[in-house]
């Protein structure tokens, strides 16, 4: 999954054929992601003093770090303290836990009582199992929930509270990489035990997008240049000033911006702004503030005046996001749900001694109305 952004690439010997890296350069690698972080991570403002989750089983990992297992599991793991569904290793173990919103089928928020399914992903291993909207998550593996998050969060000495628990739950119903999950779920019906597969080994080629009349639906396919020539031959199919439905409803892998300013550049006529990126790595720097706002740009020969609904929900994620931000700044009617909620912009950053790269938001991103990208609310579709 690449998030858009920038990116940045330090010295990496391991990337150019040198040695391998000694106990020494993996240790100093540890030691600069914290620096990474704290200059680069868009959105320290959610923690205490500004500054990142810390503790003391997280700093005795990280000076144990001696190898590349070693940093890798440090790198996770202080990647995790973020809880962040944006922020990612760009390298992983067989048995991690599966990326979410990518390979969850399960939205989980706080609610009353504890932890509550919010949406169910259609088509998928929960959706055919019967889970639905409303059923609370009470034990994941047979573990307590709470229990769970207690030992989720307590190997690297930190707990559950805020944010952190509805992230973790997430994170445990999505389960670890082809394995199955057991969850155990109460609802109206009472309490029911479910063994899902993993999305890993549930996954189903499709086409960059599918269309249905004047429906052009864009399946998980933001970050692939094809789906440009594919949208421009389904626009072209449509006729002039009939009425138009993007769905961006399976798009939780992000993409980039190349891809959705040809989508969005057939519904204007003049360069027009769609969101705004804020730099904080260059304030923290030298005290001077940087913001700027991103345009999109008409194509030649490609424009549809009809009026265009964009469809949104839980598993619009990142640059799906963006492009529900920009419709709303283009006047088109943007409903559905809320969104993955995936904050910023995100930079893939290289460790200097391994050339190990970590990927977090480093830009935070906001409607041209200045509210940040992660709490805009779609309309109703109904």
């Amino acid at each position: 999954m690449r998030g858009w952004g920038t990116l940045i690439l330090l010295a990496a010997p391991g990337l150019l054929g040198a040695a391998e890296p000694s106990p020494a350069g993996y240790a100093s690698d540890a030691k600069a992601l914290d620096t990474l972080i704290a200059d680069n991570y868009a959105y320290l403002d959610r923690f205490p003093d500004g500054k990142a989750p810390a503790s003391p089983q997280l700093a005795a990992e990280r000076d144990a770090v001696h190898d590349r297992d070693s940093l890798l599991r440090y790198a996770e793991d202080a990647i995790t303290a973020l809880a962040d569904h944006h922020a990612i290793t760009g390298s992983s173990f067989k048995d991690d836990y599966a990326l979410v919103p990518t390979y969850a089928d399960l939205w989980i928020v706080r609610g009353a009582g504890g932890y509550v399914i919010d949406a169910v992903r259609p088509d998928s291993p929960a959706a055919k199992a019967g889970v639905t909207v409303g059923e609370k998550l009470v034990a994941v593996g047979g573990v307590p929930i709470d229990q769970a998050l207690t030992g989720f969060w307590g190997r690297i000495g930190l707990d559950a509270a805020g944010e952190r628990g509805p992230y973790g739950a997430r994170v445990l119903a999505a389960g670890r990489r082809h394995q199955p999950r057991v969850l155990t779920l109460s609802g109206t019906g009472g309490a029911k035990t479910l063994t899902l597969p993993s999305l890993y080994d549930d996954h189903v080629d499709q086409p960059t997008l599918t269309t249905d009349g004047t429906t052009i639906r864009i399946n998980n396919s933001l970050g692939d240049a094809a789906t440009i020539a594919a949208f421009d031959a389904a626009m072209a199919a449509i006729p002039a000033n009939a009425p138009v439905t993007i769905d961006l409803t399976d798009t939780p892998s992000g993409g980039n911006t190349s891809v959705a300013r040809a989508v969005m550049g057939w519904f204007v006529t003049k360069a027009s702004p769609y969101q705004v990126h804020n730099l904080p790595s260059e304030e923290r720097e030298t005290g001077i503030a940087r913001q700027w706002a991103e345009q999109v740009l008409p194509r030649a020969g490609k424009y549809h005046a009809g009026p265009v609904t964009v469809r949104v929900g839980r598993w619009t994620g990142s640059m799906g996001e963006g492009m529900a931000i920009g419709f709303a700044a283009l006047g088109k009617r943007v409903c559905g749900t809320r969104m993955a909620g995936l904050r910023g912009a995100v930079y893939d950053f290289t460790l200097p001694a391994s050339g190990m790269t970590v990927k977090f938001p480093a830009e935070r991103l906001f409607t041209v109305g200045g509210v940040p990208r992660a709490d805009f609310l779609p309309l109703s579709c109904k």
